[in-house]
């Protein structure tokens, strides 16, 4: 009867409310506050490196696109270079002169596409007016509807992006 009364004893104290020394209440409170401490941290550390990779790809995207405005005017004096050596074409006997031309024509676009310009092709293609500024249309027998088949002014891109459109004259029916 003894063991009875001691399991008794053993389930009656199970039974009473706990009571939690202030020590311990104290050393639960630390860990608790500790724990949220931690995560707080674990979740700064996470937002800083978040920062750090948009302000780099920012920082990237800025100086890919920082020269489009010189682009842009550098294009004007591409375009003239062009309309020149268009009309030293038609001119026979100034051909050294147009051969001067193209060099530096050439030069100019090979140095503007090392930085990541490129012109677009528009001749021929259908019209996107997403690239192209149609400018004219003009009826056409043999080319298929909404086909550039003109192109006033070369369109361009910059590191993928659109720079400037093509001016082009788009392909009608009769």
């Amino acid at each position: 009867m003894e063991e009875n009364d001691k399991y008794q004893s053993v389930a009656a104290d199970q039974d009473l409310p706990q009571t939690i020394p202030p020590e311990q209440q104290e050393v639960e409170s630390l860990k608790r506050e500790r724990d949220d401490l931690f995560d707080r941290l674990l979740r700064k550390q996470a937002e800083f490196e978040n920062f750090k990779k948009r302000m780099d790809r920012e920082k990237s995207e800025y100086v890919q696109f920082a020269s489009a405005e010189l682009m842009k005017e550098l294009l004007n004096a591409l375009d003239s270079f062009d309309l020149a050596i268009r009309n030293a074409a038609a001119d026979k006997a100034g051909h050294n002169m147009l051969r001067g031309f193209e060099l530096i024509y050439k030069q100019i676009q090979d140095t503007m596409t090392r930085f990541g310009l490129k012109p677009l092709e528009a001749k021929g293609k259908p019209f996107d007016p997403n690239f192209h500024q149609a400018v004219s249309t003009k009826p056409v027998k043999d080319v298929e509807e909404n086909t550039v088949i003109e192109e006033m002014r070369k369109g361009y891109t910059l590191n993928g992006r659109l720079l400037r459109p093509a001016m082009v004259t788009v392909s009608v029916k009769e």
